[in-house]
């Protein structure tokens, strides 16, 4: 069993938090907190960046300078920066364990998970949050959003995703997380509603009153029946849209209506790369936040991929990110000759023109990782005050087959901080790697579907992960040990200041809190008549 969260040391994250709620509970619409960012995570134990590491590059230098949103100034995560996450890792350990630092290693999930649900599996999931990512929890109840497909339809677990619908799971905030599971609630959206026939990652914000807003990844697969079949392979369209709808809550739990659709964004090819330059392109997972800094404006972070033909990018110095004279430097010759140049993920930025967030504008990507990685998965803007100053870290999840050639790093989340939305970002612990599955990073890289026995098997035990107010992140369960997943792994809590990261390990048991614990901050409607 693990601890439940309420004890003396694990509330030390949350008191905050609790006078937030209260101060708001009796409210009908949204409170902004004053600060205007998010409930801050604790520091680390220690709050120095790791040391060089002979043999290794040094990593570029960055500012953390912010730049006006608007500006076309892009961060770059370099080949030096992502050359730290072997400079960190142990050349040492024996084949099959785990070589990278334990600040940066999430716990090992048992393998007697616990089934979220008998009828759906489970995959990235969300909380109900205000435009300052609080997580909200209305009229007593909590409220999560999850990617769901159908355990019993006759595809298998990896047929999932384009058989992706959004579902919702519900129970009462005054729940214990450790015993009490989710309620399912269904599909969020009624049957063909939706812009695509699949429905991908988003966020979802509580609007004034009773209105919520679902920002999601519109997808349109049309070979459904042959990739469960085992074979297709068409590329699917893909744009970024939205669904304005309402909440209800009563004794009975809490239900949705009302959803009209609107198409936001597809990519325009010049700054994020379309189907026709890239069948395997990328641009999905909207997160809208308001900026304190930009009072009034809503902005929106995703995926994306850098916008040109599949193959036509060049590998640049300013990529490879290498100090002037470095002996361990790559050239950029040998980086292009490798193929690095057909890895190029970044984080896109788009700002809303209007109230109703029915038009918005792309803006340049904040951050491309050109020559490193192809993907940069479910971004999130994180606000924390650090010594009476707002940070703002970028948190993104990312895959070990996804990286460039040359370059190595375990499935998990990566940070980058800064002093604005757009910013000259800082890795964070100078690689990037904030939270990895547990990785012998000496071996070859591999993927959920096909590990080797050979490779730590734990290195896909979790994915898709979701930093919560307080340093808590969530993920779901993919291959713990050969057993597949499909449920919510235990949340863990990773403590971060000036760009350093530690997991901590005081946190549940043995650093593992309860599975799928997404707790609420702040309270809305009251707590309902519901007991």
């Amino acid at each position: 069993m693990h601890k439940h969260p309420n004890t003396p040391r694990m509330l030390r994250w949350r008191p905050a938090a609790v006078a937030l709620a209260a101060a708001v509970a009796a409210s009908t619409f949204l409170a902004t907190p004053s600060a205007q960012a998010n409930e801050p995570s604790d520091p680390p134990a220690q709050q120095q960046m790791p040391a060089p590491a002979p043999g290794f590059p040094l990593p570029t230098k960055h500012t953390q300078k912010a730049y006006d949103p608007a500006s076309d100034f892009t961060s770059k995560w370099t080949r030096a920066d992502a050359k730290q996450i072997m400079a960190q890792s142990d050349s040492t350990v024996k084949p099959g364990e785990n070589s990278m630092s334990p600040d940066v290693t999430m716990p090992e999930i048992p393998e007697d998970f616990p089934t979220m649900n008998d009828d759906v599996w489970v995959w990235d999931t969300w909380s109900l949050t205000d435009e300052h990512a609080n997580q909200i929890s209305y009229k007593g109840y909590d409220v999560i959003f999850s990617l769901v497909a159908d355990r019993h339809a006759g595809y298998g677990f990896d047929q999932r995703h384009w058989n992706a619908r959004i579902g919702y799971f519900f129970r009462k905030t005054n729940a214990d997380p450790a015993k009490d599971k989710w309620n399912y609630g269904g599909h969020l959206f009624l049957d063909n509603t939706s812009i695509g026939n699949t429905e991908w990652s988003g966020s979802t914000r509580l609007m004034k009153g009773n209105q919520v807003n679902v920002f999601y990844t519109a997808t349109t697969f049309y070979d459904v029946k042959e990739r469960n079949a085992g074979g297709g392979g068409i590329a699917p369209d893909a744009a970024i849209a939205k669904a304005l709808g309402k909440i209800h809550a009563d004794e009975n739990g809490v239900t949705f209506d009302g959803f009209k659709h609107h198409k936001l964004l597809e990519p325009d090819g010049k700054m994020y790369q379309t189907k026709e330059q890239n069948p395997g392109f990328a641009f999905r997972d909207p997160y809208t936040f308001a900026d304190p800094a930009h009072p009034g404006k809503t902005f929106m972070v995703f995926e994306g991929n850098t916008g040109a033909k599949r193959g036509d990018y060049r590998c640049k110095n300013e990529d490879l990110g290498y100090r002037k004279g470095d002996p361990n430097a790559e050239s950029l010759d040998e980086v292009n000759n490798s193929g690095a140049y057909y890895q190029t993920a970044n984080v896109g930025l788009a700002v809303a023109e209007n109230k109703d967030l029915t038009k918005w504008k792309f803006l340049p990507p904040i951050l491309s990782g050109n020559c490193v990685n192809d993907q940069t998965e479910r971004p999130q803007i994180f606000i924390q005050n650090e010594g009476g100053k707002n940070k703002y870290y970028l948190f993104t999840i990312s895959h070990q087959f996804t990286y460039a050639a040359g370059m190595r790093g375990p499935d998990g989340v990566y940070g980058f901080v800064g002093d604005g939305v757009r910013s000259d970002y800082q890795p964070m612990n100078n690689s990037g790697l904030a939270l990895g599955s547990p990785t012998d990073l000496n071996l070859p890289s591999e993927s959920p579907e096909a590990p080797t026995p050979n490779q730590n098997g734990r290195q896909f035990q979790a994915y898709s992960h979701y930093v919560q107010p307080g340093g808590l992140v969530q993920s779901f369960i993919d291959n713990v040990n050969g057993v597949r997943g499909g449920s919510l792994s235990p949340t863990v809590k990773i403590n971060f200041r000036d760009g350093v990261s530690q997991v901590d390990r005081s946190f549940g048991k043995n650093g593992l809190g309860p599975f799928g614990y997404l707790p609420t901050n702040v309270s809305v409607g009251g707590n309902g008549l519901y007991k």
